[in-house]
């Protein structure tokens, strides 16, 4: 069900779909990075209160286009793309969204990992 929207959302990422089934959906470049998945308990999904996924950038196009892909399907934004100075590092630029199921997401470009 999810696949429809992140598909883009990780090509924005330099991601590829690498195995998709009807409870799977692994992404990445030569291996699994971001994995999507059903509960194993069977029950419905939730979010967590004050949690986010964040996903490191390449550059800040790739923030960009990844914020207008999420907003283009239905996803809304949590946070225009932009420079985030309330981050250790004054040159942090990053945008959030929130999935069409409420998880917030983020891409940072020149955060911690990048």
């Amino acid at each position: 069900e999810g696949t429809t929207f992140y598909n883009g959302l990780m090509q924005a990422l330099g991601f590829e779909l690498i195995v998709a089934t009807d409870s799977f959906a692994a992404y990445g470049k030569d291996v699994p990075q971001f994995l999507l998945m059903t509960p194993y308990d069977g029950k419905p999904y939730s979010t967590g209160n004050g949690t986010h996924v964040a996903f490191a950038a390449m550059s800040q196009p790739a923030v960009d286009q990844f914020h207008r892909h999420a907003c283009d399907q239905g996803g809304l934004c949590e946070g225009k793309p932009g420079n985030r100075p309330v981050y250790p590092k004054s040159d942090v630029y990053a945008a959030f969204v929130r999935d069409p199921f409420g998880n917030k997401l983020e891409a940072i470009f020149n955060g911690f990992s990048v």
